[in-house]
């Protein structure tokens, strides 16, 4: 790699929006995320479907 030429890579302190923090490397200073590891849906088996319209309803009967 050519010197002087890269972004400062450091430790950067992640804050979710669920209140969860973690650190991970990154060239910004600090992070901001609306959904984490931890309360995605996914990933916490709470994932819910929603349907306004019914459709899943009418194919389920």
């Amino acid at each position: 790699m050519k010197p002087d030429i890269h972004p400062e890579f450091t430790a950067t302190p992640v804050h979710c929006a669920c209140g969860n923090r973690f650190e991970t490397m990154s060239t910004v200073e600090e992070i901001h995320v609306e959904i984490c590891s931890v309360c995605h849906p996914f990933y916490t088996g709470k994932q819910r479907l929603v349907d306004p319209a019914g459709r899943v309803g009418r194919v389920k009967r």
